[in-house]
């Protein structure tokens, strides 16, 4: 037996484990320009150099084709839209099996005449389809008008395996749900990824700022101790209209520690180990699933509680 220090108190471990191989993630946050062909090669170009350095699993930001089109009402931003497949979920398939590394792409889906998601696709190193995740929940708020462009998700939450992992993907605003975490982990996932574009759209001053970036961290800092599972959430960067992207990419593991987080203000590439055996340290001493009490939560499916 051997211990361990958290921060948050000592804990006590078995060792008879075989040793795993640690996975690698790498997390691509960028700048976009408005041509969605320079934004894709650049991504392409970023996935290379994680593939490169070593990483089982790149992850891209959310809509990393274009600008983040929502923050108006514009029909004519429906022409950004794609199939999937089609050109960009083509490409993305091409690289992933070229490089023999796994994938997870945001679209702007074209599914039909007049109907839109926000999916994540997901690749294996064999460039096969393994995942695909329609956004379930959709903001409507000012300059994040996401109801008048997408149908909320009809996949449900799901996780699949991608080499020695098996990953969960939700997206951005799906980051402040708990149910959404919850459910994804109890599919099997050991990494829940959030494609994401968040940022400041109002001057209200350093110390909002810096209490609206905190609580998006901290939430998502609880989905990964609440769950024993890491927490992958992959942001944009820099000024876009009137939205500020805060960058700051991070991965936490089940602890809610976060093992690296990337700049506020540069592109950036993270490449972060995430020991899987610690899923199962953490589970073992903090059994959150465990003692769920699974006869007593009905009223989750109801909007309310008079």
């Amino acid at each position: 037996m051997t211990a361990a220090d958290t921060g948050l108190g000592r804990y006590t471990v078995g060792v008879s484990e075989a040793p795993v191989a640690p996975f690698r993630v790498a997390l691509v946050q960028m700048r976009c320009v408005e041509d969605p062909a320079a934004n894709l090669a650049r991504a392409i170009s970023r996935i290379e150099e994680a593939a490169s350095r070593g990483a089982d699993l790149v992850c891209l930001q959310e809509l990393f084709r274009t600008p983040y089109p929502c923050q108006s009402e514009d029909p004519a931003r429906f022409d950004l839209a794609e199939t999937i497949p089609g050109p960009a979920a083509d490409a993305l398939a091409e690289v992933a099996a070229r490089l023999r590394v796994a994938v997870i792409g945001s679209l702007f889906e074209r599914r039909a005449e007049g109907v839109y998601h926000n999916t994540a696709v997901t690749w294996d190193g064999g460039g096969k389809r393994v995942g695909m995740y329609r956004k379930m929940h959709i903001p409507d708020d000012p300059l994040y008008y996401e109801k008048f462009y997408f149908a909320p998700g009809d996949l449900g939450f799901s996780a699949v395996s991608v080499g020695a992992a098996k990953v969960g993907t939700l997206v951005c605003w799906d980051q402040w749900f708990p149910e959404a975490a919850r459910l994804t982990a109890l599919s099997g996932a050991q990494l829940l990824v959030y494609p994401t574009a968040i940022g400041w759209q109002f001057d209200e001053g350093s110390d909002m700022d810096g209490a609206q970036h905190d609580a998006w961290e901290t939430a998502q800092r609880a989905h990964a101790i609440a769950n024993g599972v890491f927490v992958v959430a992959v942001n944009r960067v820099g000024r876009e209209g009137e939205i500020r992207f805060w960058g700051q990419s991070f991965v936490a593991d089940p602890f809610g520690r976060v093992l690296a987080r990337a700049s506020a203000e540069e592109e950036e590439l993270l490449l972060v180990e995430c020991d899987l055996g610690e899923i199962e340290r953490v589970r073992r001493d903090w059994p959150f699933l465990r003692d769920r009490r699974i006869d007593a939560y009905g009223d989750l499916t109801k909007r309310y509680r008079d």
